[in-house]
């Protein structure tokens, strides 16, 4: 029994391990929340968003005469430390939970609460010295505190997405100056359609990434309003007069992000548009991410029955069956984890719209939703840049072989010999097998010279005059 101590709430009494810092009511958050796996250990920025709202809250107390200046500073300097990255252990409630985010508040609330008393010098669950409810909590909400918490984790975890993305963009361009003087069929429909070079076809893809950027941090900007001082509901009751807007002033200083108070908290405190909307960046990268990795994998496929345009690195042998088979997947993992955002940004969509009233109960699994997809694509991202784009290779003589023999090129013609005769050439090279510069030549439609001019695969990168 040494190994336990006993701490009572509105249900009674129950047993919590001796030397953890949270308390029963993260105990009961254990016991019943046996859902994802995924705990909210698993996400330090979150747990950083929950110490700056206790910090920002612990000040405005202070502030406000509420709260005395030595259990200020106690609680300031813990909420620091957990900022620094200890105590994160400590927190191992599951991301997903009934309760509206009140498990993962009260997690904050006592393990802050205990390691004060630490600092005290008394034992941990004296609550009357310094109380996770009275204290840590104070002019507080689970519902203005915990959303506030999670735009602090988000904002934290969108600069890093950003930042991968912007890693994989250069990948990219780079990959698209080397190849820049690549001439290739383009095609569209699976079809041949007119030359282009594989610089362009990888600048592409690096100029579609780069705009979702902009994207992210614009929609990331919607999280800087926040409901600090509406309490339960928004109508702020418990809250000292002045306290939402000093609040939201003493969380800006300490992250650094422009936090404003919301306009409306009645308003704030059920609405969840700016997570929907962020989600739906995040959906949108995923999709651009997903379609150029099917790309890549078309380029790639062969090598000797497809493609054979690019080569991907190599990263495992690809079949227990057949000898010398090599797979590409680095792609392959990385559309399974954008079918997987995709299918989160749906999450995200029924929880947003499945608040009642006041509240919306559904912000774990939201929450959670963005979080996982975040966490997802910085890894995925950054095992597409590492271990697939920075090694592909050009197989030039490949690219060039299929212009010189695709039908294609004669959509080059269509300003100097007209529509109806570029498709009489198109459909007899189809039929013999013949080249449309020679079927050209043995109708006299042009001269030779001309025709070299015309179908030279470099003429056709850009506009030209006739």
């Amino acid at each position: 029994m040494g190994d336990f101590r006993k701490e009572s709430d509105l249900l009674g009494v129950l047993e919590v391990p001796a030397d953890a810092y949270y308390g029963v009511q993260t105990q009961r958050a254990i016991d019943n929340f046996k859902i994802s796996g995924q705990l909210l250990s698993s996400y330090p920025e979150f747990i950083r968003g929950l110490a700056f709202v206790k910090m920002a809250a612990a000040k405005t107390n202070y502030e406000l005469g509420l709260l005395d200046e030595s259990l200020y500073f106690k609680i300031a300097e813990t909420c620091h430390e957990i900022i620094a990255g200890r105590f994160h252990e400590q927190f191992p409630v599951d991301m997903i939970q009934g309760g509206a985010g009140t498990s993962i508040n009260m997690n904050a609330n006592e393990v802050i609460a205990n390691r004060v008393l630490e600092k005290m010098g008394k034992d941990k669950g004296q609550y009357e010295f310094c109380s996770p409810n009275d204290h840590i909590n104070l002019s507080q909400s689970t519902n203005d505190a915990y959303p506030t918490a999670i735009k602090m984790g988000l904002l934290q975890m969108n600069a890093v997405l950003v930042e991968k993305l912007q890693k994989i963009v250069e990948a990219f361009r780079e990959k698209g100056n080397e190849f820049r003087g690549i001439i290739k069929m383009g095609r569209t429909q699976l079809q041949d359609a007119v030359p282009m070079t594989l610089g362009q076809e990888f600048e592409a893809f690096a100029a579609t990434l780069e705009e979702d950027i902009s994207k992210l941090n614009n929609n990331a900007e919607l999280f800087v309003e926040v409901n600090m001082g509406a309490t339960a509901i928004g109508t702020g009751i418990n809250a000292p007069v002045g306290y939402a807007a000093l609040c939201a002033k003493n969380l800006a200083e300490i992250t650094g992000y422009p936090i404003v108070s919301a306009p409306d908290l009645v308003e704030a405190t059920p609405d969840t548009g700016s997570y929907v909307i962020y989600s739906s960046a995040m959906k949108r990268l995923a999709v651009k991410l997903s379609k150029i990795c099917n790309d890549l994998r078309l380029l790639s496929s062969g090598p000797r029955a497809g493609l054979f345009e690019i080569n991907l690195p190599p990263m495992q042998p690809g079949s227990s069956i057949m000898p010398g088979k090599v797979n590409p997947v680095i792609p392959e993992v990385v559309n399974q984890v954008c079918f997987k955002v995709i299918g989160n940004d749906l999450t995200v969509t029924f929880a947003a719209e499945a608040g009642q009233l006041q509240l919306n109960v559904m912000e774990p699994v939201l929450s959670h939703a963005i979080m996982e997809n975040i966490h997802f694509l910085c890894n995925a991202l950054d095992t597409l840049r590492e271990k697939c784009v920075v090694g592909i290779t050009a197989n030039k003589d490949v690219c060039l072989n299929m212009v010189k023999h695709s039908i294609g090129i004669v959509t080059a013609l269509n300003p100097y010999i007209g529509y109806k005769q570029s498709t009489a050439i198109a459909k007899e090279s189809l039929e013999t097998g013949k080249s449309v510069y020679d079927l050209v030549l043995e109708r006299g439609m042009l001269s030779q010279e001309k025709l070299d001019e015309i179908l030279d695969p470099a003429h056709m990168l850009k506009p030209h005059n006739k």
